[in-house]
């Protein structure tokens, strides 16, 4: 009776855990019932009949990296090129993905390899580096359409390594040393080039300013020039009518006359320290008849005024 019993017990328990099966979170259980499909069960706690219902596929429905081996593709301009890459893919369909392909993992990265093949040969090498971006787009596009029957979702595709033959590298590697040297070269004339137009400038400012000096200057000479002959004739004229004024005040007339005579005197004084032959006046000797002469000759002028 023990082994009967303990046999019972061993069976309860071996149904009890063929009946509940518990899903974890982002897993996707398929289940068929005498080997048909029946279910896709979800997270959680799920009951099966024994015997007659079994889990057939478990897929995950996370994001899930798929790495692309390494292979030969031949660009537009017939040069040689190893690429490999990584594609990210996810399942959105479960029933799909077990029954629409036998295994969806080799079929994505054979259509990766093969459409990154045509998408190569389709552009030359030297924008393969340029057009990384639009050859993963590329990859993506045609996945997505062909794996919608396999109930797989390609998120994205990255190209992780394009590598040229050694002998083009070097050709490369020529190009860029020379596409180098060619900028140098130019900026080198381009800075030339600019420092002799800022010596020129500099030359061509220098003469302006110069000549901007020069005028100035005569400008202000001249202005000098005038403003001290206007003071001189502001002088003289100011002069002019304080003697006229002097004149004109009691005994200025004497003082006129002495003035007059004692011009006259030196006047003929300079004249004998000069010269040999001195010419008089027929009336020298009365100087107060030459001074009245003199004195005559300054009235008229003043009336004149």
């Amino acid at each position: 009776m023990g082994y009967v019993f303990l046999t019972f017990v061993i069976l309860a328990l071996l149904v009890v855990f063929m009946t509940v099966k518990v899903v974890p979170q982002q897993t996707a259980y398929v289940v068929e019932r005498l080997g048909k499909f029946y279910a896709v069960l979800q997270p959680g706690i799920t009951f099966i009949i024994p015997f007659f219902d079994r889990v057939a596929y478990k897929h995950s429905l996370k994001e899930t990296a798929l790495d692309i081996p390494e292979q030969i593709c031949i660009t537009r301009d017939n040069v040689q090129v190893r690429v490999d890459g990584v594609i990210f893919i996810q399942i959105v369909d479960p029933q799909k993905a077990s029954y629409g392909i036998a295994d969806y993992r080799f079929s994505v990265i054979q259509l990766s390899q093969t459409t990154m093949r045509s998408e190569m040969g389709k552009i030359e090498l030297d924008k393969t580096f340029e057009e990384r971006t639009t050859l993963n787009q590329a990859v993506v596009r045609s996945i997505d359409e062909a794996a919608i029957g396999w109930g797989v979702k390609v998120l994205r595709y990255e190209i992780k390594n394009i590598t040229p033959p050694q002998s083009v590298l070097n050709a490369m590697e020529k190009q860029m040393q020379a596409e180098r040297e060619k900028r140098a070269v130019i900026l080198q004339s381009e800075g030339e080039k600019q420092s002799a137009i800022n010596i020129a400038e500099g030359q061509k400012q220098k003469v302006v300013l110069e000549s901007e000096g020069v005028r100035l200057r005569q400008i202000n000479e001249a202005a000098g020039e005038a403003e001290a002959i206007k003071s001189i004739a502001d002088a003289t004229a100011e002069s002019i009518r304080k003697v006229a004024a002097a004149i004109n005040d009691e005994g200025g007339m004497n003082a006129v006359q002495l003035r007059v005579a004692e011009q006259l005197v030196d006047q003929f004084g300079n004249l004998a320290r000069t010269n040999n032959t001195l010419i008089l006046p027929a009336n020298f000797g009365d100087m107060a008849s030459i001074i009245s002469t003199a004195m005559t000759v300054v009235k008229q002028q003043d009336k004149t005024k």
